[in-house]
């Protein structure tokens, strides 16, 4: 790390105030803090909480958490694409190395153009580079069917990234999910392209094969408000994910292992993820229990594995700049999340994946939970002080 150390070290006269490339500093500076701890210290005075961990490492532990759900779901995508075909004798490397191939660029695309919106926004605002994006950057594409188009993904990450993030000041002040605003953006802006039945597999043939007759790519709550009862996946093959859907959501037990890695580090809030789920139990328990139609008739705990519950609870819901901050205002805003995602499902059958949508508008309500909360707080403190008396009386 030497050499590279001193090759930074005499480039950085040029991007500093007075050099060539002044005005490309944010760019430069960002490099130079991903790479090694910066060196800044802090000139204001007033007190200062010191720990171990930067936003940089938050994020980097981030990303880890994701990779199971990046890696299974390059195996799934291969897998799916094979079962279309016919072709069931395929191997778990044949399976990864195709998928690898749809998902990788995914990937590129979405940090590529992500990465250099928020550059052109350091330039001009003068401003360092957070490296929130590293995270924002593996959620969009995960979040995404393998066959959108990577035209309209650079899209929606540039979206994302101005419209979801930058307009209100960028890392840190945004008040909605950056990659669930990107998701947002493309399902109302090309539904044709984020549902139905081929979106979810790779639907490119080889050597002339085309698909299985009959084969349906649907995911399984589209099968269950199709009123198919009898195409959806039991809930061992949805808690494993080897069901059609978005890249990264559908296997829970990804999902899961990320969980323990962001409450091992204590990154995640396991109160907004323990009442997401509670939330979504109990509301998918009080619809079985009337069963009027095939989404009510679907079990609590199948309902879980289901979509991308999972996904949103332990990645999305969990956000820290975009959910509640108080401790309590994080159980309510988990809970009405769980409720109202099932609640969409069982009553929007036309987009019976309700996640996105559930988080998004809590990410909206947010602030009130907690300014309500913080509000009973006070009150509750009010009524234990003993009123001054008069010593005239």
């Amino acid at each position: 790390m030497k050499p590279l150390r001193k090759l930074l070290d005499n480039l950085k006269p040029n991007f500093e105030k007075g050099g060539k490339l002044e005005r490309l500093y944010p760019a430069f500076d960002a490099f130079e803090t991903f790479l090694f701890v910066p060196n800044h210290t802090t000139k204001s005075k007033g007190t200062h909480v010191r720990d171990a961990i930067d936003l940089k490492r938050t994020m980097i532990l981030v990303v880890l958490s994701l990779v199971p759900c990046l890696l299974f779901g390059m195996w799934n995508v291969g897998y799916q694409h094979y079962q279309a075909l016919g072709i069931s004798n395929t191997s778990i490397a044949d399976n990864f190395i195709f998928g690898l191939s749809k998902v990788l660029p995914l990937i590129i695309v979405s940090y590529g153009a992500g990465l250099t919106t928020e550059f052109i926004f350091a330039i001009i605002r003068k401003h360092t580079i957070n490296e929130g994006f590293l995270v924002t950057g593996m959620l969009i594409p995960l979040t995404m069917p393998i066959d959108v188009p990577l035209w309209m993904l650079a899209v929606a990450t540039i979206f994302a990234v101005i419209i979801g993030k930058e307009v209100f000041g960028g890392t840190g002040m945004n008040i909605l999910n950056p990659a669930l605003t990107a998701r947002a953006f493309l399902f109302f802006a090309y539904p044709t392209k984020m549902s139905g039945n081929e979106v979810w597999i790779n639907t490119e043939t080889e050597k002339g094969q085309t698909l299985v007759d009959a084969y349906s790519g649907a995911t399984a709550l589209g099968e269950a408000a199709a009123g198919h009862a009898n195409k959806i996946p039991d809930i061992t093959e949805s808690f494993i994910g080897i069901i059609p859907g978005s890249i990264g959501e559908t296997s829970t037990l990804a999902c899961l292992i990320g969980a323990a890695i962001l409450l091992y580090t204590g990154i995640g809030s396991w109160r907004i993820m323990s009442s997401v789920f509670i939330g979504g139990f109990l509301m998918a328990l009080i619809f079985n229990l009337f069963g009027l139609n095939t989404l009510m008739q679907i079990t609590p705990l199948h309902h879980l594995t289901l979509g991308g519950f999972a996904f949103g609870a332990v990645f999305m819901a969990t956000d820290p700049v975009s959910a509640a901050q108080t401790n309590t205002g994080k159980y309510i805003y988990g809970f009405l999340i769980g409720m109202l995602a099932i609640l969409f499902r069982v009553f929007n059958p036309a987009y019976p994946e309700g996640m996105m949508l559930a988080i998004l508008f809590m990410n909206v309500m947010a602030p009130l939970i907690d300014h309500y909360v913080v509000a009973a707080n006070i009150n509750r403190r009010l009524k234990r002080v003993k009123p001054i008396q008069n010593p005239n009386e």
